[in-house]
């Protein structure tokens, strides 16, 4: 991948830095850090950093994909944007997906999930819908899980309303074969937006919820697993267990731990909202070199133990890559577990529909 230049940054002689201080002292008492990521301060001001570049909805024409943005809520800022195939099929499965990030950083035009999530939509033959939902600590949780249910509840509304003039794209939607999927951050957003719409206080109809793609959900506990203490990390890692649990302390509500149901579901506190059967088929694509590899495996086999007869998830374990090889690894290695990832997501979905 061609890097990029950095913009140049040049210091203004005539800025007095104690100044700043001097009138807002705690601006510069840092509480918590991700290097490179983020930064909070004690007076609740967070500075993130351009690690990825945001693109726009560009895309090359030979991939065969219209993308574009659509608001949802104009007044908290949630947005989505929009991956359309240009095959001439009557209608394709959506796709509402939900980018990681830790709950406290990433973006739905960060151009790696931009690139990813248009090669989905090419291959797997789907419209993509990708999330951009407020961000922690500014807006804990649920505030992620809030703006995944009014998302659902926004496109229910424009179906119902046969607003398919200003919404062309929603022609183009089979939405009796809706899925909710997420990577990291994203995958632990798409499952506990599931479990609130497949409760009764929502009413999909005429929206059919088919399944729940997980890619490497983040999910924590305060007790170790093998893999978060074992597992080696290279330099850079996307995600170590120092700044998963920096990641927690910031998203989840004040004086909450790591045991908490929306950060481990699968302690033995969690209830269980819905009944698992009311849950269509979730299917989770764990990495081997990943931290959250054990905690991944583990949720999985809650899941099915407390859905019985029922069984609802299954697995796929990706060798020799870790967290969030699909965006942020350009290796041989990364691409080719990459083009595995996006068959078994079009399989999926494809028995599905």
């Amino acid at each position: 991948m061609r890097k990029r230049r950095m913009t140049a940054i040049t210091f203004d002689p005539n800025f007095s830095l104690q100044k700043i201080i001097k009138e807002n002292p705690n601006h510069r008492v840092l509480i918590e850090e991700i290097e490179g990521l983020i930064k909070v301060y004690k007076d609740g001001h967070v500075e993130r950093f351009p690690i990825v570049p945001n693109v726009t909805t560009t895309l090359p024409l030979e991939l065969g994909v219209i993308s574009n943005d659509v608001i949802i809520d104009s007044f908290t800022n949630i947005w989505a944007r929009l991956y359309v195939p240009k095959l001439c099929q009557e209608k394709f499965p959506l796709l509402i997906y939900f980018h990681g990030g830790g709950f406290c950083v990433g973006s739905a035009s960060w151009i790696c999930y931009h690139e990813f999530l248009a090669k989905l939509a090419a291959k797997a033959n789907c419209v993509i819908m990708s999330v951009n939902y407020r961000l922690a600590p500014e807006n804990r949780l649920p505030a992620a899980y809030d703006d995944g249910v009014k998302t659902i509840m926004w496109l229910r509304e424009k179906v119902i309303s046969g607003d398919n003039e200003e919404h062309w794209w929603l022609s183009k939607v089979n939405f009796s074969s809706i899925f909710f999927g997420g990577d990291s951050a994203g995958g632990n957003i798409a499952h506990n937006v599931v479990k609130r719409v497949c409760s009764k206080s929502h009413d999909l109809k005429p929206l059919t919820l088919k399944g729940t793609i997980l890619l490497q959900p983040f999910f924590g506990g305060e007790l170790r697993t093998y893999s978060e203490k074992y597992t080696a990390q290279p330099p850079r890692s996307a995600l170590t267990s120092a700044s998963a649990d920096t990641y927690w302390r910031l998203a989840l509500p004040s004086g909450a731990n790591r045991d908490h149901p929306w950060c481990n579901p699968a302690t033995k506190e969690c209830q269980n909202l819905v009944d698992l059967r009311d849950i269509p088929g979730i299917l989770v694509c764990i990495s081997e070199l990943d931290i959250l590899k054990d905690r991944n495996l583990e949720f999985c086999a809650t899941l099915n133990r407390d859905a019985g007869n029922y069984r609802k998830v299954e697995y796929v374990m990706f060798k020799g890559v870790g967290h969030a090889f699909q965006v942020l690894n350009k290796s041989q290695v990364a691409q080719t577990r990459t083009a595995e990832l996006i068959a078994h997501i079009k399989a999926f979905i494809s028995k599905r529909s």
